[in-house]
């Protein structure tokens, strides 16, 4: 599976995960913190850490972390863990993070999520969030043998590629693919426009080209629809319409029902096949994917910063995003000196 490369870190990400509940299906750190970036984010040694949990009961592991450790949650505490739960559930992308939070000598920040709605969005991108997350490098702190998680994984980075080569010409490189493919939960998100570095992508991909190759060399070598030349670093890709069609119908089902009410003509009422069909004889197939994209990630994303300013609370969702201006306007200082 393409993400045995990712093997569990070191004795720092550990220790901070020894001041939490034990039942995880999935634990995983990511972000500048762990993979340097160039840029703004490149001092690794004072990053703040970004922690992903994934539980199966959420209001047991809220009841417990609540108890062992209160003050990382906002006035929300007071509601209990069932309406914590409720919260993490239903709003936003299904994700309850608690930021800017001191464990161990390091800044933490640290999302929870329910594994049946990661699972979800793993295999139908119905947000995009966590499972964008997840098409980058990210280091494995903890796991279960859940098969259902474990083939959720491998699906999301199968269609990640899928979705890139819709996107790219015939002939590209593997710096080209795996640009495209760190983007694909950046398309349409808010925060690109107002607090994000704008060269965020590059910054991720750049210095990290082998940990992409890790994660996707395999799911490459084993895609008959591409001639992968690992050696010189290209790829070549069938853009005929049999082959994008062929590539339309594996995409998750979110993003095919985004590109089928993007396409699809009042009245007609064609199903969502005659529409990819459509879609794939159509030369600006690949933006109309790119359109699909942002209409799955732009709500997401501003619903999910939203509920944010909740779950943080006023005062760190200012500090938090202050530290996220401060790093725009060094990127934009470092373009412009």
């Amino acid at each position: 599976m393409a993400l045995q490369a990712l093997q569990s870190s070191g004795v720092t990400f550990r220790k901070i995960l020894s001041h939490f509940p034990e039942e995880l299906s999935l634990a995983f750190v990511y972000g500048s913190g762990v993979y340097r970036q160039a840029g703004p984010s490149s001092d690794q040694k004072n990053a703040m850490l970004d922690f992903v949990f994934t539980v199966d009961d959420p209001v047991t592991w809220h009841s417990k972390n609540l108890k062992k450790n209160w003050r990382h949650y906002s006035f929300l505490k007071v509601l209990g863990p069932k309406m914590i739960t409720s919260i993490q559930n239903n709003y936003g992308a299904g994700v309850y993070y608690n930021s800017l939070i001191m464990c161990d000598g390091r800044l933490i920040k640290y999302g929870v999520i329910s594994t049946n709605i990661l699972i979800e969005d793993l295999l139908n991108w119905n947000n995009l969030y966590i499972a964008g997350r997840l098409q980058k490098p990210v280091k494995i702190i903890s796991m279960n043998e859940d098969v259902t998680l474990r083939s959720a994984l491998d699906r999301n980075l199968k269609s990640a590629v899928t979705t890139a080569f819709l996107m790219l010409p015939e002939s590209f490189s593997e710096e080209d693919l795996f640009i495209e493919i760190a983007g694909l939960s950046y398309s349409g998100d808010f925060r690109m426009v107002v607090g994000e570095d704008k060269t965020k992508v590059l910054n991720i991909v750049k210095p990290n080209i082998a940990h992409f190759r890790e994660l996707y060399g395999s799911i490459l070598q084993e895609n008959p629809q591409v001639v992968y030349k690992s050696q010189q670093g290209r790829l070549e890709i069938d853009k005929s319409p049999e082959g994008q069609f062929t590539q339309l119908m594996t995409l998750p089902k979110s993003l095919q029902q985004q590109i089928h009410h993007i396409m699809d003509s009042p009245g007609k009422n064609r199903d969502v096949e005659e529409t990819l069909f459509q879609v794939a004889h159509d030369p600006d197939c690949g933006d109309v994917v790119r359109l699909g994209l942002s209409a799955i990630v732009r709500p997401s994303s501003i619903r999910q910063s939203t509920k944010g300013i909740f779950t943080a609370g006023m005062k760190k969702s200012v500090i938090y995003s202050s530290l996220k201006l401060h790093k725009m306007w060094k990127g934009w200082l470092r373009k412009t000196s």
